[in-house]
């Protein structure tokens, strides 16, 4: 039998990919992550919420290892990511021994608590950019 949170990612990811992410990456402001598919080779744009801090950016995975660009990124760790319009490159590093529920506090209101809320495997991503 499923688990609750088999169910709610289930429910959250298909959401995600049918109607909020083709919706959210058509947004001008939006920051974006693209990563390389790690089966397809393609690349993938996924809409994200963080924060830049100098040479680095934040941001915390709702599900962890199980979403598909933590996976992607464990496969290739070169990323894109959109800020403000542009986009930069950098290497992406999952940090499993950083506090998640700490990061949040230090990040955008908005998308932390919609990741705090539907998340149930926290994964705190850095970014650091080569720019």
């Amino acid at each position: 039998m499923a688990s609750k949170n088999d169910v709610q990612h289930r429910l959250i990811t298909a959401f995600q990919r049918r109607i909020g992410n083709p919706l959210l990456r058509r947004l001008p402001g939006q920051q974006l992550l693209e990563t390389i598919g790690r089966v397809s080779g393609q690349p993938r744009v996924t809409p994200i919420g963080g924060r830049r801090d100098g040479p680095h950016f934040w941001l915390v995975s709702e599900f962890g290892e199980r979403s598909q660009y933590v996976r992607n990124i464990k496969a290739n760790n070169r990323v894109r990511l959109r800020l403000h319009g542009h986009w930069h490159t950098g290497t992406a590093h999952p940090l499993p021994d950083d506090d998640p529920k700490a990061r949040l506090a230090t990040l955008p209101r908005g998308n932390s608590s919609v990741v705090a809320a539907v998340g149930t495997d926290l994964l705190t991503i850095r970014i650091d950019l080569d720019d």
